[in-house]
């Protein structure tokens, strides 16, 4: 199977983890659209009942085109499930996101489900997170200052992602600068607080203690891996 056909048969696989009644976090990612679209499958076909929050824009438009319901998340008591893309994932099921500049939205609703099912392909799978550039969303005032601070706090070369007209700017109206880290965040927590304490930074792209299962798409077909409960 190709890589495209791997992605979506990670992406449908995924859809095993919400049933009817439920209330799910709809992400953002070229894996996660095949969910979405096998979800708005089962709500047309099958009498799927869901409310579904999604955590862009594009999500949101694609969502609406399959005819699965949406709410805002103010309007619910938290979610059942979110299902979401990576850009890498570690032994520890610690997450870099952010590639795809939704990742303030991605989070508030990650930190609102009860659950958080990742679909991504077995190239995101790494020993130590950073060899992808690690997003960190910014306000737009004085971002220059808050990337000087992000290049101290880190060490590493840091760049703000550009748009077709300068500055990418986010569906929240902000920016995001690429730390190039490396492959040498061994302490995703410890990073992610010390950034969030700059004044500058919104959120950081680094998913820590949020992720419960990954859909694995590989060159052997889909694999499930589940997290530990350590509870």
């Amino acid at each position: 199977m190709d890589v495209e056909a791997l992605k979506a048969e990670a992406g449908i696989a995924a859809c095993t983890y919400v049933t009817s009644g439920m209330k799910v976090g709809l992400g953002t990612g070229s894996t996660v659209k095949y969910t979405i679209l096998e979800l708005g499958r089962r709500v047309r076909e099958e009498g799927l009942d869901i409310v579904g929050v999604p955590t862009s824009l594009a999500t949101e438009l694609l969502a609406k085109e399959q005819g699965i319901a949406l709410c805002e998340l103010d309007e619910l008591e938290g979610l059942d499930v979110v299902i979401d893309g990576t850009d890498e994932f570690d032994p520890d099921f610690q997450l870099i996101k952010g590639g795809g500049a939704a990742l303030l939205r991605e989070k508030i609703v990650a930190q609102s489900s009860a659950k958080m099912v990742v679909v991504a392909d077995d190239r995101k799978k790494v020993q130590c997170l950073g060899a992808f550039p690690l997003p960190i969303e910014v306000t737009p005032f004085s971002y220059g200052t808050t990337l000087k601070a992000i290049q101290e706090k880190l060490g590493c070369e840091a760049n703000i992602r550009q748009g077709e007209d300068g500055p990418l700017v986010t569906d929240n109206g902000n920016f995001i600068i690429d730390a190039q880290t490396g492959p040498t965040i061994r302490n995703p927590a410890h990073t992610e607080a010390a950034l969030l304490h700059i004044a500058g930074v919104v959120q950081v792209g680094l998913f820590t203690n949020m992720c419960d299962v990954v859909i694995l798409a590989g060159a052997d077909g889909v694999s499930v891996l589940e997290k530990e409960d350590t509870s």
